[in-house]
């Protein structure tokens, strides 16, 4: 397993940061940097690949004697914190005295004692999310074309651009990926096999104000900055991010600008439950219509976009390859749990494109900042568990 850190070290070290504004495909140039590196690695291991360099997705294949079983990770890092000039450092038995790493903060970190663990800097995110997928299914490319007598089913590999913005099987060509039936490998802890996530969508609310001097504004100013205040009080104060946990839903506000003229308020919705979250978005609905009564036709705009689905609806007809997955996790010695996903993976979107694809984790921690870090054995299990899951 030490060519799988070697492997994780050298690409976290390439910058693949995503962006959420480029409007391009893919979003950041940089990301082809990583992808023509894999591309190279996987045809000097044996592997056929197809690498489509316009769109940056990579697809490889390596040879079995069962039907195909596809393995998915993607190559951005979330552009929630910088990914340039990663400094990865590894921490040798980690004590729970790390400078960045204080159990009293993250109490996962209580589980790690005594393992090698592998951090940054502080001064940018690792980028295990997810290039520790990455290198794990690498390195079952590697063990597999390294072993061709060892009876395992084909294997079909997709790296993909973007997925941090929502975007990673935008251009995804399931023709040229060849499996009917995958796994993403974008978890977290050990273990873990997940098949729940969010319903998504995106809305963004226009005010449309009318600026005029305030001294005789009287019944004629509408100010836009204050009505986007007057809407975002009107949701529920308890139903956010920062109060709630395992299924429960959210409305989150990621982004508001504006002053009198004008104000835009950019919202995240989220709930595990179908029915709860159409109720969502007729809420926010409800609440539009309620607040254009009161000041006029057209002062508020409501845009909201369906962003993915739970992948349960899908996957209830496949608990086969959670099953399989599970038995993998015993099998090197890991206790298999799942729980519903708060947030989402492209295999959530793939599910709904004829692609079944639960997520698998990788051993990483502490997503999208500078604290995130790996646990080195549990890389090396989760690495373990995709070999076990191909074979025969």
């Amino acid at each position: 397993m030490e060519k799988l850190i070697e492997r994780f070290l050298k690409y976290v070290q390439i910058d693949t940061q995503s962006s959420e504004t480029a409007g391009t495909s893919p979003s950041t140039a940089k990301q082809r940097d990583l992808a023509s590196l894999l591309a190279d690695e996987l045809r000097s291991a044996g592997a056929s690949v197809t690498y489509d360099e316009k769109n940056c997705y990579v697809y490889a294949c390596v040879p079995g004697s069962a039907p195909a079983i596809g393995f998915i990770s993607h190559m951005d890092t979330s552009p929630d914190a910088s990914g340039s000039h990663v400094k990865p450092r590894i921490i040798r038995s980690y004590d729970g005295k790390d400078k960045l790493l204080d159990p009293a903060v993250f109490p996962e970190l209580e589980n790690h004692i005594g393992e090698d663990l592998i951090a940054t800097d502080g001064t940018t995110l690792l980028g295990a999310d997810d290039k520790a997928g990455v290198a794990e299914i690498m390195n079952l490319a590697d063990y597999f074309l390294s072993h061709p007598d060892i009876p395992h089913h084909e294997i079909r590999i997709a790296f993909t651009p973007d997925e941090e913005i929502g975007s990673g099987v935008a251009h995804f060509d399931a023709d040229l990926f060849g499996a009917k039936q995958a796994y993403t490998v974008d978890g977290g802890k050990l273990g873990i096999v997940e098949y729940e996530n969010f319903n998504a969508a995106g809305a963004v609310v226009t005010i449309h104000g009318k600026s005029v001097h305030p001294g005789s504004a009287k019944n004629i100013m509408i100010n836009a900055a204050r009505l986007a205040c007057e809407f975002q009080s009107m949701l529920p104060p308890a139903e956010v991010p920062e109060h709630t946990e395992g299924r429960e839903g959210f409305y989150f506000l990621s982004h508001i600008s504006g002053d009198v003229e004008q104000a835009r308020l950019e919202y995240i919705i989220r709930d595990h439950d179908r029915a709860k979250f159409e109720a969502r978005k007729q809420e926010m609905k409800r609440i539009i219509d309620f607040l254009n009564a009161r000041y006029g036709d057209g002062v508020f705009e409501l845009s909201v976009h369906d962003q993915y689905y739970n992948m349960i609806e899908i996957m209830r007809d496949h608990m086969d390859l959670v099953n399989r997955a599970k038995e993998a996790y015993r099998k090197v010695g890991a206790v298999p749990t799942s729980e519903p996903i708060r947030g989402g993976t492209d295999g959530a979107m793939l599910s709904f494109r004829g692609i079944p694809c639960p997520n698998l984790s990788t051993g990483g921690y502490n997503y999208h900042g500078r604290y995130e870090y790996a646990s080195i054995p549990e890389m090396e299990k989760s690495a373990e568990a995709l070999i076990e899951i191909a074979k025969l």
